[in-house]
């Protein structure tokens, strides 16, 4: 079972350095990022601060509510994304500005944004079907889920709209690829929930196990 465990392990991981590639996509796409990195992103250009920085501050925020509220969300992977994904997604913005120019058109915009949109939803489905824990924003709606009688789909709604809100307060950039961020994601989820992340998992749990009675 400890192996099965390393083989989630290696998907949760995979999947949120596929989050910070996605991130920098969105970003290179012009056409705004998800709701929270896109006010972390206007926090951190306000107040000189890089993205990486300014994220882990704003997780240690989101954590200690988490911490309080939430602690039964709270595993390997908290802290993977809250540590990692600020430096992964700065470290894929920096190899995509070397390797491609800016997209111009709005054709080519959108086109980075549906690569993107790809991407990110592959990690989202890669970190949340590993099951190890949630990042300290993703549990906030997860909470107020909890403590309210109100829908998870209305809570996520409610903390996206209050990062674009604080995004535009800063100066930020929240435009199409934020929308579609926030609603458009779900579907795509579930589809590599199904067909890729599923099926992985239980390809390397398997294995695992197997392993593990063979010796």
């Amino acid at each position: 079972m400890k192996r099965a465990g390393c083989g989630r392990t290696a998907v949760m991981v995979l999947g949120i350095v596929i989050l910070g590639l996605g991130i920098s996509l969105f970003k290179l796409s012009a056409l705004g990022n998800d709701p929270s990195s896109a006010m972390v992103m206007a926090i951190g250009e306000r107040i000189h601060i890089a993205f990486a920085p300014t994220l882990l501050a704003a997780n240690c925020l989101w954590f200690a509510a988490e911490w309080k509220w939430g602690r039964h969300y709270i595993g390997l992977g908290t802290l993977v994304n809250w540590f990692g994904v600020g430096y992964i997604s700065t470290f894929f913005t920096g190899i995509l500005n070397r390797l491609v120019d800016a997209p111009q058109g709005m054709d080519q915009k959108l086109a980075v944004m549906a690569a993107g949109l790809l991407v990110l939803s592959l990690a989202a489905s890669m970190y949340q079907t590993a099951d190890l824990g949630i990042a300290p924003y993703d549990s906030l709606a997860l909470m107020l889920r909890d403590h309210f009688p109100v829908k998870y789909f209305w809570c996520r709604i409610c903390t996206d709209c209050i990062c674009v809100i604080v995004c535009l307060a800063f100066g930020g950039l929240a435009g199409f690829g934020t929308l579609v961020c926030s609603l458009g994601l779900g579907p795509f989820i579930h589809f590599f929930n199904i067909h890729v992340s599923e099926k992985l998992i239980s390809c390397l749990d398997g294995r695992a196990v197997s392993g593990s009675a063979e010796q």
